[in-house]
């Protein structure tokens, strides 16, 4: 009888544990809805609406906001600008750091190899606006100032250690079986890599792939430093030109942020699931 009585009483408390958990994350998912409830209802109203009620729905659906918007920060160039740079950033970073990746697993062994991940990952540690005035001395003296290479040399710089040493730990999990079966089949090394190796890393290139795309798109201060025509601006600096010393059109910035993001979530939206099993992946080894 005791016995049915404790089982019935670690139930409730089990019930009554989840439930709470439930109450508490929903109420955490709630708050951080919050502020993308308050940036797309200001997009549809009016400054006058929008100070008055700034959490009211707005009264009509008027998308002149992102008419505007999009005429205004000339949304195709600072698209394609944006585009271009992240593009080319993390297919550089996804080839490097998986090569990198590769090499410094097979030679985790040797004392070469380990300084090199250390010093790669010794990039991890100070962020690079410390550095920012070598970083203009030397883009200024590749003379490639007011160009978008100078902002996608920087970014695959600065985002490589992380991917090295995410491409290290996945590559512990693949055997070095395939690379002596590789070898006795007559292939060098970059083949093995190319043909074997490269499409089973696919879970952490997506992962790899997936984060730098955020990170890069969502730089500001490399093209502050580096760009300085408008004709090469992102958008981020279209939306920080609308940014008055005094005062500020929220109405008029909020449409641009969502135009700004917008490409982001969709990429995000469809390859979320990567991220997960890319993380599980690379971590259950190295």
């Amino acid at each position: 009888m005791g016995g049915a009585v404790r089982t019935m009483r670690d139930n409730k408390k089990k019930k009554f544990t989840l439930a709470a958990t439930y109450i508490f994350l929903t109420v955490i998912a709630v708050a951080m809805l919050i502020p993308i409830y308050y940036l797309l209802v200001t997009t549809f109203k009016t400054p006058e609406h929008a100070a008055v009620a700034p959490m009211a729905l707005p009264s009509s659906l008027d998308f002149s906001g992102y008419i505007k918007a999009f005429e205004e920060m000339e949304y195709p160039r600072a698209f394609r600008n944006t585009f271009l740079i992240t593009l080319i950033s993390v297919t550089g970073i996804v080839l490097f750091s998986s090569m990198a990746g590769y090499v410094l697993n097979r030679k985790s062994d040797k004392k070469a190899g380990q300084l090199v991940f250390l010093l790669l990952l010794s990039g991890m540690m100070f962020p690079y606006q410390m550095s920012i005035l070598g970083l203009y001395k030397l883009i200024r003296g590749l003379n490639l100032m007011n160009s978008l290479w100078s902002v996608i040399l920087v970014d695959i710089t600065i985002n490589l250690p992380f991917a090295v040493f995410l491409m290290r730990s996945y590559m512990a999990t693949v055997p070095m079986e395939l690379d002596e079966a590789a070898k006795i089949d007559g292939a060098g090394v970059f083949r093995t890599f190319t043909t074997i190796i490269f499409p089973l890393m696919k879970p952490t290139i997506a992962t790899v792939a997936i984060l730098n795309t955020l990170n890069v798109w969502n730089d500001f201060m490399g093209p502050l430093y580096f760009l300085q025509s408008r004709k090469k601006d992102v958008i981020l600096q279209e939306i920080y030109r609308n940014i008055g010393q005094f005062s500020t059109d929220w109405t008029g910035i909020f449409p641009m942020m969502v135009l700004g993001i917008m490409p982001l979530m969709i990429f995000y939206l469809f390859m979320q699931k990567y991220i997960i099993s890319g993380v599980m992946a690379g971590s259950v080894k190295g």
